[in-house]
C-alpha cells in the first residue's frame, strides 16, 4: 500500500527534512513542490535510504538545495510503502 504524506516546510530547512525522511526509510518517491509546481522529484526504491546516502547523496542534495533556494516555502511530498498486516489466526 502506497501513503502520500505533505510537510510544508521553509527553504532553509528541505534538505534537514528531506535526509530526516530517507532515513526513517520505506519512501518511493520524494517531490520538492512550490506554488503546485513540482521543482524537483526524486525516486527512490524501498530500501535504498543506505545506497542512496552513500553513494548518490552529494549530486541529488546539491540539486535539491539549489531548488529550495530559489522558494520561502515549499512543500515535500513523500510516498511511503507500507506493508499490509493481516492477521494470522
Amino acid at each position: 500500500m502506497v501513503k502520500k504524506e505533505k510537510y510544508t516546510v521553509s527553504g532553509s530547512q528541505v534538505l534537514g527534512k528531506i535526509k530526516e525522511l530517507i532515513h526513517e526509510g520505506n519512501i518511493r518517491t520524494v517531490r520538492l513542490i512550490h506554488d503546485d509546481r513540482t521543482l524537483i522529484e526524486i525516486p527512490l526504491s524501498v530500501g535504498a535510504p543506505v545506497a542512496f546516502v552513500g553513494i548518490l547523496a552529494a549530486p541529488v542534495l546539491a540539486a535539491i538545495g539549489a531548488a529550495a533556494a530559489l522558494v520561502t516555502e515549499c512543500t515535500i511530498e513523500v510516498e511511503k510503502v507500507e506493508e499490509d498486516k493481516k492477521d494470522s489466526s
